[in-house]
């Protein structure tokens, strides 16, 4: 009998139901752990005088997590690619997963173990994202791929769900019961994840892991670079590969060069925005968070951002890109890429003017930063959004998992520097002069000398459409 066209693939539920539960744990413990690595380990008798050294540490420490969190995609599609499949790394990736959040609920005060445990952590959030993503592409058939663009809508309905839910409860639980039912709760929710993935494993489509291909991104590259002197005039300098390597494989690579180029703009974004699931955070201590008459927790203000990214993306999907095109402006990827950088850095500026008021001794309206956050969010939709259509857009299907990898690794680039200020701060070193509302000036600066530069290269970025 022929398959029901509009029916979706039973093993979807089971792949949504893990991401919700996993999205959960992972924001929910993130929501809580810069300010209670300063509570517990680097200012537990809340001196003033340690105060400054004391956030620098906790930033630190979070965004190295962050860092390796989102440098473990590459590594987890590698393992599912070549080697295992998706179904296996996700499954035994997730097992780590839930130990180290274990080990975070069970050693809160050693900070030996509690780091093994973020390790632990990293390794797992970032070890299935990139196949949990493909996993749901690779459920559907020709019978019903159109019910695909729904299926993801879903899932990334799942993840800001679990989003919101976790920002707004976790906080609450680590108050009221303390940092080991904090940590432990979303281990709790882990471990739910991995049951309900576990349980659909009957029902997945499984593709086969195709091994190592020599063809690939570092194999060619490194030959091209190896073989430079055998460039002839003309010629680019990954064409001396062709030499060795299928001439369409060559050029497949010579297109994730330049999505490359434009990465290295989206890295300057997210030095600038995971911040504020941490350095905001902690700023939010020092404000007013009385919202109509209820006064929430500091961790809680971070909520607002996936309710603003929700709330965006139909606004600029049906209305704003449309109105636009209907003027005459012209949106390309880089347009709408450049537009969102500039918004972030107007969201500093506003967090910047918010932080020179507390540095004055003020305690103004957490208002402010939730404009800040909605700015910033609009900034998001431009940036990450895009980012991820033009890094699809513009490689070979050849690339594809590839290219989202690498995308995933700007994150990586952005909070390994912000980690790299941050330890600067605490040891004394150059950076250690960026104190109160100087620090986000800083990174005001450094995001519109990367504007300027943009808005230089860009228009001169050729760009290839390899949309089927």
């Amino acid at each position: 009998m022929p398959e029901n066209k509009s029916k979706f693939p039973i093993s979807i539920a089971y792949i949504i139901g893990n991401e919700a539960a996993e999205r959960f744990s992972y924001y929910g413990m993130r929501s809580i752990l810069p300010t209670f690595l300063v509570a517990q380990f680097f200012n537990p008798t809340l001196n003033p005088a340690l105060q400054t050294v004391a956030e620098a540490q906790a930033n630190e420490s979070t965004h190295l997590f962050i860092s390796l969190a989102y440098a473990m995609p590459v590594l987890g599609a590698i393992l599912a690619d070549w080697f295992f499949g998706k179904y296996k790394v996700i499954l035994y990736v997730s097992i780590i997963y839930c130990i180290g959040h274990l080990v975070l609920s069970v050693y809160d005060t050693n900070l030996d173990y509690f780091k093994l445990g973020l390790l632990l952590v990293a390794m797992g959030a970032g070890g299935i994202k990139s196949c949990t993503t493909a996993n749901v592409g690779d459920q559907f058939t020709a019978h019903n791929q159109h019910l695909m663009t729904k299926a993801y809508s879903w899932f990334y309905f799942s993840i800001n769900a679990g989003s919101v839910l976790s920002t707004m409860a976790i906080p609450y639980i680590y108050a009221q019961y303390g940092a080991k039912w904090a940590f432990g709760v979303p281990g709790i929710l882990m471990t739910i994840a991995t049951v309900i993935f576990f349980l659909g494993r009957k029902k997945y489509i499984r593709i086969p892991p195709y091994g190592i291909k020599k063809d690939n991104f570092i194999n060619i590259s490194f030959y091209a670079l190896l073989n430079i002197s055998k460039q002839k005039k003309g010629e680019s300098l990954l064409d001396v590969a062709k030499q060795k390597f299928d001439s369409e494989k060559v050029e497949a690579i010579k297109s994730v060069w330049r999505v490359l180029a434009v990465f290295a703009f989206i890295s300057v974004f997210w030095a600038l925005w995971d911040q504020c699931l941490s350095e905001w955070v902690l700023q939010a201590t020092k404000l007013n968070r009385n919202i109509f008459g209820i006064n929430f927790l500091p961790e809680q203000i971070q909520t607002v951002n996936p309710f603003f990214l929700l709330s965006f993306i139909p606004i600029f999907s049906y209305f704003v890109y449309p109105f636009c095109e209907k003027i005459g402006i012209n949106l390309t990827p880089l347009r709408k890429i450049g537009a969102g950088l500039i918004l972030t850095a107007i969201s500093f500026v506003i967090i910047a003017l918010l932080q020179t008021a507390i540095d004055a001794g003020n305690q103004p309206s957490v208002w402010w930063q939730i404009l800040a956050y909605a700015v910033l969010s609009t900034g998001e939709v431009l940036v990450y959004l895009t980012g991820l259509e033009y890094a699809y857009t513009q490689s070979p299907k050849s690339m594809k998992s590839t290219m989202n990898a690498l995308f995933l690794l700007t994150v990586t680039i952005g909070n390994l520097f912000v980690s790299m200020v941050n330890n600067s701060i605490a040891n004394g070193g150059f950076f250690a002069q960026l104190k109160g509302a100087n620090y986000y000036w800083f990174f005001v600066g450094l995001i519109s000398v990367f504007i300027v530069i943009y808005l230089f290269v860009s228009p001169r970025l050729k760009e290839s459409s390899y949309v089927n």
